[in-house]
């Protein structure tokens, strides 16, 4: 179920859950791309609903889960957070996948094969932003073939509510497309402030993203954003000729570096330097080491970028872009943060400012403000012969 606010999706599903729990034993799995803690789920709307129905005599509410008499049990986890974590559900009869216009493609590759028992089903709820979107684009743009796929707004909702009628009018007089897009549910043609809007609609009119071959005769570099309680991101590109390859992206969370450095390692890429950004070479406490320090110790090369301003970082991203060659699959997580990577919004003003939104997508798109640094110090570096073009895209 897809559509604009105030169409009562959320309230909907959560009580169909509930109902179809007292009438048979299931085991429910609420998922959604990002839950850092509890207060992330939709543990307190189900906790809601089930005295608004008056079903507090049959479920336990607990701290972390809800169960039924009947052994029903709800259940909850952050698909990016950890996404390995999905193998220890088994058995799970419902997935309800809430905000589902943030899950990632390597969330829904690994979680669609999770929910496999014998007539198990994923419901997704969510408000459309991009078309580009990788949900959107897997559900409504090309749906499965058993999916059932319904738009709801608020003018499905009989039970609408007064107070949101008013917010509904204001925005409609105030900011007609976003009106479309936050209460009839039309994708959004760009998010206001993203930063690479033009660049990307670019790449994309001009095929630079699409299917990225590796050349194995070309070494591949790494550029990385760290992050523990923040996601530490990874591009991996080659520059051939004039052209800036893309060929693959990573992104994880609360995972200890030595875990990133095996997942380039097992990446079947020559891999020539792993660029980190300029507080890697700061020593963490737990190990007397640095990340710069851990990973030449692993046989790698580095190369420490300097410290820059983050506007001089996205003027230099801007510069190569018209250079870059994405992979569509591989990278598809990566070009979707990129996407929704937008600046603040001033409060005192209602404008935009330049200081970008820390959010989800900016660890991605740090990333890549490394990446742009870095191909362009190699690129200005003089060179012993002349690189082949390689001729692939044609």
């Amino acid at each position: 179920m897809y559509g604009g606010r105030g169409g009562g999706k959320s309230w909907a599903v959560a009580r169909l859950l509930l109902l179809q729990g007292m009438a048979s034993e299931i085991r429910v799995l609420c998922a959604r791309e990002f839950q850092n803690s509890i207060k992330d789920s939709v543990h307190s709307l189900l906790a809601d609903q089930v005295k608004s129905l008056g079903l507090s005599d049959f479920y336990d509410v607990q701290a972390r889960t809800i169960r039924g008499k009947n052994g029903t049990e709800f259940n909850y986890v952050g698909l990016k957070n950890n996404p390995m974590s999905l193998k220890s559900f088994e058995g799970i009869d419902k997935c309800w996948i809430e905000e589902g216009q943030t899950v990632s493609k390597t969330s829904w590759d690994i979680l669609i094969p999770t929910i496999r028992k014998e007539d198990s089903e994923i419901w997704v709820t969510f408000n459309p932003i991009l078309e580009s979107d990788e949900t959107y684009q897997r559900i409504v743009v090309n749906p499965p073939p058993d999916a059932k796929v319904v738009k709801i707004n608020y003018s499905d909702n009989p039970w609408f509510p007064k107070v949101l009628e008013a917010e509904r009018v204001y925005l409609k007089n105030k900011d007609p497309d976003a009106y479309l897009n936050v209460w009839e549910g039309h994708c959004r043609q760009t998010l206001d402030g993203a930063i690479y809007a033009k660049e990307l609609r670019e790449a994309t009119e001009a095929n630079r993203i699409t299917r990225v071959p590796y050349d194995p005769t070309k070494p591949v570099n790494v550029f990385a954003d760290l992050g523990w309680a923040d996601k530490t991101s990874l591009w991996f590109a080659q520059a051939i000729g004039m052209e800036y390859r893309i060929i693959d992206f990573y992104e994880g969370q609360q995972n200890p570096w030595n875990f990133y450095l095996k997942i380039i390692q097992d990446k079947p890429y020559l891999v020539d330097t792993i660029y980190l950004p300029h507080d890697a070479t700061s020593k963490q406490l737990a190990i007397g080491r640095s990340i710069d320090e851990l990973t030449r110790s692993a046989g790698h090369k580095t190369h420490v970028l300097p410290r820059i301003s983050v506007e001089q970082g996205i003027n230099a991203a801007r510069t190569i872009f018209q250079q870059c060659y994405f992979d569509q699959e591989k990278c598809a997580d990566g070009i979707q943060a990129l996407r929704h990577y937008r600046y603040e919004v001033d409060p005192d003003t209602g404008q935009f400012s330049r200081k970008p939104l820390h959010d989800e997508n900016s660890h991605a798109a740090d990333a890549f403000r490394y990446l742009a640094m870095g191909l362009t110090e190699r690129r200005a570096k003089p060179k012993k012969r002349r690189a082949a073009s390689g001729g692939w895209m044609g």
